[in-house]
Parts: C-alpha cells; sequence; structure tokens
C-alpha cells in the first residue's frame, strides 16, 4: 500500500511507520541493569515446570481472596467510626485523595507497635510500592550532577536501577564480614568521593536480611554506621522489607532498625507492605521527618518536599489500595509482626530446609574439592551459594532446560563488577519438598558444569 504525500511523493506504509533509534533515547534504556528485574519473570514463563529458586516473592498460601473484602469492610467501619458520612466516603475511595495517602495515623500506629518507631503521620507519604519512594527520595536528596549515592554491595539492583534512571552515580561499599556496609569503608568511600570533587549524598542499605546476599547487620555494628554517616555528613536511606522474618524468634520488638537508633534525624526509612501483607496493593511509604529550610526561612518536612514530587508522577497513591491495607492493620490492631508470626515460622523452616539439604549434598570434602560454598542466613528470603562456573544467564537457562530449576544471577547486584561465580537462592515461594527436590537437580547441575568446565 502507497499513500501520496502533500508534496507528492509517495511512501510505503513500512516507511511511514516512525523507528526510533535507541541511540537517541535516554541511555538508562540500553543499560543491562535494567532487563535484570524483566528477565527473571520472562525465563520462569519459558519454564513453567522448573522449580524456582528465582523470585523473591511472598508465598501464596498465606493469601485468601475472600480476605480483601472483609479488609475493606473494615476500613469502611473505620471511616464511619471517625464520622464520615456516604458522600465523604465515595470521596475517600473513588476520587484521587491528597498525595501523601489516608493511611498515615494507621502506618505510624503500626511504626510504633512493631519497631518502637514513634513518627508523626505527617512525615510519612504513602507511596506505588517501596520502589516509588526510592525514585522520590533520590530526586529529592540528590541535586547535582556532583550528587553521588553510597550504596551497599552487593546491592539491590531496584535502587541502582532507580539511580540509573536519575542519571545519578553510585559508589559501592563491599559489605564487611559480619554483614552490612563496614563503618570504616563507608568512611573511605565518602571521603574518596569527596577528593574527587563529587559530594557523597546518602548511603542506601538494607540492614536485615538483604536482598541479594541475605546478610545482615549485627546489632552493635549500626550504632557505628550510623556515627560515621553522620561524621561524613551523609543521610542514610534504610530499606526494610524483610525484618520481621528472623529464623529465630526476635520478640516483640525485633531488632532495632536504623531509624529507632536515629537521633539526628539522618535516616530516611524505606518500608513496604508487600512482603508483610501482599505484594499486588502495590503499597509502600516513606518515613522523611527531615526539616527542610527555604530560603525566606520557611520550614517543611521533606515528606512534604516529596508529595510536590509525587504529585508529578503518580499523583497520588490508590486509595483503594490504601483501604484495603488499612483494613488489614485495623484488623490486626496495628501489630503486623504477630499478623506475620505463621509466615515467620514458614520461611525459617524453610532457610532451615536450603541450609540442610546443601550440607546433605555437597559434604564437605566434596564442597572443598568442587570449590562451592555458602552464607547462612539469620532469616529472610535469600542465601547465596559461590559455586566453580560462571553463573550467568546462559548458564541459569541450561540450568532449566536440562536439570528443571531455576536461580538468579548474583553479577547484576555489583555495580562495580563482580558476582560472577555466585547465584542467589530464594526460598520464599517454595514449599519444603520443592526446595529438597530442587537442591537435588541444582547439585546435579553444579557437579555437571564442574566437570565440564
Amino acid at each position: 500500500m502507497t499513500t501520496t504525500t502533500e508534496t507528492g511523493a509517495t511512501t510505503t506504509a513500512e516507511q511511514a511507520t516512525t523507528t526510533l533509534p535507541l541511540g537517541d533515547l535516554h541511555a538508562s534504556l540500553a543499560d543491562p541493569l535494567l532487563d535484570a528485574m524483566t528477565f527473571l519473570n520472562e525465563v520462569t514463563e519459558r519454564y513453567p515446570a522448573a522449580l524456582s529458586f528465582a523470585p523473591g516473592r511472598p508465598h501464596e498460601g498465606f493469601f485468601e481472596p475472600d480476605d480483601v473484602h472483609g479488609y475493606l469492610d473494615t476500613f469502611l467501619a473505620h471511616l464511619a467510626e471517625r464520622g464520615l458520612g456516604g458522600g465523604a466516603v465515595r470521596t475517600a475511595l473513588f476520587q484521587y485523595g491528597p498525595t501523601k495517602g489516608i493511611i498515615a495515623d494507621l502506618v505510624a500506629r503500626t511504626l510504633a507497635n512493631d519497631e518502637g518507631l514513634r513518627v508523626a503521620p505527617e512525615s510519612l507519604v504513602l507511596t506505588v510500592g517501596a520502589q516509588e519512594g526510592m525514585l522520590l527520595v533520590l530526586r529529592a536528596l540528590c541535586a547535582t550532577p556532583e550528587d553521588v549515592l553510597l550504596v551497599s554491595s552487593p546491592c539491590y539492583v531496584g535502587v541502582t536501577g532507580a539511580a540509573r534512571l536519575l542519571d545519578l552515580a553510585t559508589v559501592p561499599v563491599p559489605e564487611g564480614p559480619a554483614g552490612g556496609p563496614d563503618p570504616r569503608a563507608v568512611r573511605e568511600a565518602a571521603r574518596a568521593v569527596r577528593a574527587s570533587g563529587r559530594r557523597p549524598r546518602a548511603l542506601y542499605v538494607v540492614p536485615d536480611f538483604a536482598n541479594p546476599s541475605g546478610t545482615s547487620m549485627p546489632v552493635e555494628a549500626r550504632s557505628g554506621l550510623l556515627e560515621a554517616a553522620a561524621e561524613e555528613g551523609l543521610l542514610v536511606i534504610e530499606d526494610n522489607p524483610y525484618g520481621f522474618f528472623t529464623r529465630e524468634d526476635a520478640g516483640p520488638g525485633g531488632r532495632p532498625t536504623l531509624k529507632a537508633l536515629d537521633r539526628r534525624a539522618q535516616v530516611v526509612y524505606l518500608g513496604s507492605f508487600a512482603k508483610t501483607c501482599f505484594p499486588g496493593a502495590r503499597l509502600g511509604y516513606v518515613v522523611a521527618d527531615q526539616r527542610v529550610l527555604a530560603p525566606d526561612g520557611r520550614s517543611t518536612l521533606l515528606a512534604d518536599e516529596l508529595a510536590k514530587l509525587k504529585s508529578m508522577t503518580t499523583v497520588n497513591t490508590p486509595a483503594l489500595s490504601q483501604a484495603v491495607i488499612g483494613g488489614m492493620l485495623l484488623r490486626h490492631d496495628c501489630r503486623l509482626r504477630a499478623a506475620n508470626a505463621p509466615a515467620r515460622a514458614h520461611y525459617a523452616a524453610n532457610m532451615t530446609v536450603l541450609l540442610g539439604e546443601l550440607e546433605r549434598h555437597f559434604p564437605p570434602a566434596e564442597r572443598a574439592a568442587l570449590g562451592v560454598s555458602w552464607n547462612e542466613p539469620e532469616g529472610g528470603f535469600f542465601a547465596v551459594l559461590r559455586v566453580p562456573f560462571t553463573a550467568d544467564e546462559a548458564a541459569m537457562e541450561r540450568c532449566a532446560r536440562e536439570h528443571g530449576v531455576l536461580w538468579t544471577p548474583m553479577a547484576p547486584f555489583y555495580p562495580a563488577g563482580g558476582g560472577e561465580h555466585r547465584l542467589r537462592l530464594s526460598i520464599s515461594a517454595l514449599g519444603a519438598r520443592q526446595i529438597e527436590a530442587g537442591v537435588a537437580r541444582l547439585a546435579a547441575f553444579i557437579r555437571s558444569a564442574a566437570a565440564a568446565g
């Protein structure tokens, strides 16, 4: 088919189709880092029969569709108790609503009960998952191309990907032998950035059962990290999706978060209901209680400034999602740690099975001969296995195709390179028998790959 233009020239339909060279688009779109999350979903779909240690999603056995209606009814009753009539309820649920959210008071109560963390509701911003919170915080804090984000290494690709979208430079801080970024390494990294003429602006860290390494910061090291950050003028961005899921019951208060130890308002806290409630709600939050001083002397909260950015991105967080999670919080008296006790026990048992099966399939002598080793996380969803071959996407696909088991390559989690001989195993979405079968298949693959190498 041809068409005639105003100038009399003819063109085919194929010629009329606009083609955009990738080089003319934002440079992040050519970065393999941005493929890391979608690749795992795609490869899982290609090998649906494979046992998958890849996804870090919660176990679906804890979800009941009928519960959603009950949670919504509970929240509606809560609005009625507050004196809202039918028109006000319709507005609250069906209109855009406040940018900072409609359940900040319930989230603040939950943080006080679960973490001993007392924050004013106005210092909270409800977000479309913690991922939006990361983008908002990084956009607000990093003002010039000279601003640099320090990240623990290995690091969750969501934050390094967000930094890439914002053209924000990242500098890795290696995890220490005990877990988490070593305070001395934080100081060294900050000073090296400053010596290069740039400004170390903030440090991103997951203190509890980090994704991807599964490691945790010892409690005594947390105050040391805050001291190091204060000395170097760094804000700390704390991400805490896994803190409830200890292998041993940590008691009502659990381990203290960095934010709970924060006495200088130097910690910006990212929270999520994806693991403690359910991911489909896509609900997270930011605690940003830092004061912001304008040139005219006006003072606001960082949360208010984040809300300005949010108003130009997602406008507001869906009220229905907030209502369902709000009802869930109310149903459990704003105590999610207690509500997640069965999930904690499930994940703890799964991690114990994984570590036991690795020990059974790789006795010490063979382990040493092959060069296989692994860490032993104190909780969370993830463990890391070191293997004697390059654990890349090609190896993962070969493992899925020939042995029926999937895992996650670790290399994308290292911002400055590394991790080529490491793979991540997630225990969250499987049952104990599946883990046993999966480790047996994985062991067979490791032996065959080692022999081929």
